[in-house]
């Protein structure tokens, strides 16, 4: 069945409905008939089986079958993305929702190509966060990832994402950079449990600067290698964000 997102401030399972753009996306893209089944989905964990009743109009009238709730992953992951060159963010935000993230914050480093005034940085939020819908229909998460505003680092770290840590790393090609799997054991070792929040830095082309790295560190960020080969920026996103899902959300 075709998935639709319904914000949480119109979610209201007693009079469904399916607005503006959803909507014209069933009635003119996919051609939804009347008796035909979908899905929708808040972002926030619910979910509901629905039968149309009228495609016709402003907006496609709906009738709840079943609804349930999806418990919400048993880790905390944000990406926080020095913005790449490119479209690459939203090929890095597409698959942090499909791997698990729950939220990507995008970082303006000091080596980021792309040039950001306030318009183009709203902008740009506002499409990286409809880039994370379509995938969370696409892959059937029904926990919405919040995109952050685009950020310089310092900022970040003064509170543009929400609440604490347990474990917050940083990918670096600096020579003292550890191990990533021995990090996560070392961890698991010494509170006798896995993390249920982390933080993954990844840096933009040519990496953070030293100063920038220094920055973390003094926010509690630890230095991981990658491996001997140089990744590129969506392959390190990826690559990282796939392990911390095996090793925390599994």
């Amino acid at each position: 069945m075709h998935r639709f997102y319904v914000s949480p401030e119109n979610w209201d399972s007693r009079t469904l409905a399916l607005r503006g753009s959803e909507a014209h996306h069933a009635r003119d893209v996919l051609r939804i008939k009347a008796g035909e089944k979908l899905v929708l989905f808040n972002g926030q964990g619910r979910e509901l089986t629905a039968e149309v009743i009228d495609p016709g109009g402003d907006e496609i009238r709906l009738r709840k079958l079943h609804e349930a709730e999806t418990a919400p992953l048993r880790c905390r992951i944000v990406l926080g993305q020095a913005i790449p060159k490119g479209k690459n963010m939203e090929l890095i935000v597409q698959k942090a929702v499909e791997i698990g993230a729950a939220e990507i914050a995008p970082i303006i480093s000091d080596r980021t190509v792309v040039q950001l005034d306030s318009e183009s940085v709203a902008q740009k939020q506002s499409k990286w966060q409809q880039i994370a819908v379509e995938a969370a229909k696409q892959c059937g998460q029904n926990w919405l990832p919040r995109v952050h505003p685009p950020r310089k680092l310092d900022e970040f770290f003064s509170g543009a994402v929400d609440g604490a840590f347990d474990l917050r790393l940083i990918g670096s090609l600096q020579p003292d950079a550890q191990n990533f799997k021995k990090i996560l054991a070392d961890y698991s070792s010494e509170h006798g449990n896995r993390p249920c929040s982390a933080l993954m830095l990844i840096g933009p082309e040519g990496d953070f600067t030293p100063a920038e790295l220094g920055l973390a560190r003094r926010h509690g960020c630890q230095p991981i290698t990658l491996g001997p080969i140089i990744l590129r920026v969506e392959t390190a996103a990826i690559y990282c964000l796939s392990i911390l899902s095996y090793e925390l959300l599994i």
